[in-house]
């Protein structure tokens, strides 16, 4: 028998081109990240909602870019 470690996942992984790369998808997942990390969570929503779908992932990355992993 061998023992393993067990490997953590250090980052999340969202498929842009799936369910969770929509829109009201991100703006929620990004509210919940906002508040694990102690951020303003409306001035990050709002600053994702001022703009098109690409504004919208670039503010994401901005913010959470080293938790998550953003796949096209």
């Amino acid at each position: 028998m061998a023992i393993k470690k067990k490997v953590s996942k250090s980052t999340i992984e969202i498929d842009l081109t799936g369910p969770d790369g929509n829109a009201f998808m991100l703006i929620g997942k990004a509210g919940n990240l906002a508040k694990q990390l102690g951020l303003d969570k409306a001035k990050i929503q709002a600053e994702m909602m001022s703009g098109d779908y690409e504004n919208l992932i670039k503010v994401f990355d901005k913010h959470f870019g080293h938790f998550v992993t953003l796949y096209r």
